[in-house]
């Protein structure tokens, strides 16, 4: 089954590379979520800094049955910026998915 994702480039030429990358780490997050309606990434440089220079963010949309899933990260490189995107949709799916499921609640111990 093949899973597209919406690749929205603003204020950047768009980039077969990366729209390899984000549809391939799109596919990877389908496979950990059957709840997954639609996603959405959207690559943009916003306002030059004067103190960090250039600067690319990476934001992800994913629809979810319940509560959609918003991630966006910055940084010098896009590449870089889309990978830790990714890694935190990933974790942040994963705990999702297992508060559906009632895993486990991590407490803290107490001494009595």
């Amino acid at each position: 089954m093949k899973f597209n994702a919406d690749v929205v480039y603003r204020d950047l030429e768009p980039s077969t590379a990366l729209n390899s990358t984000i549809h391939k780490k799109v596919e990877k997050l389908y496979r950990f979520s059957d709840s997954i309606l639609h996603s959405r990434v959207t690559l943009n440089s916003p306002h030059n800094h004067k103190h960090k220079g250039k600067m690319f963010r990476a934001s992800i949309e994913l629809g979810i049955k319940g509560s959609p899933i918003t991630v966006s990260h910055d940084d010098p490189s896009p590449h870089i910026a889309v990978r830790d995107a990714f890694a935190t949709c990933e974790r942040k799916l994963k705990e999702e998915a297992n508060r559906r499921k009632g895993g486990p609640i991590i407490c803290p111990k107490i001494n009595l």
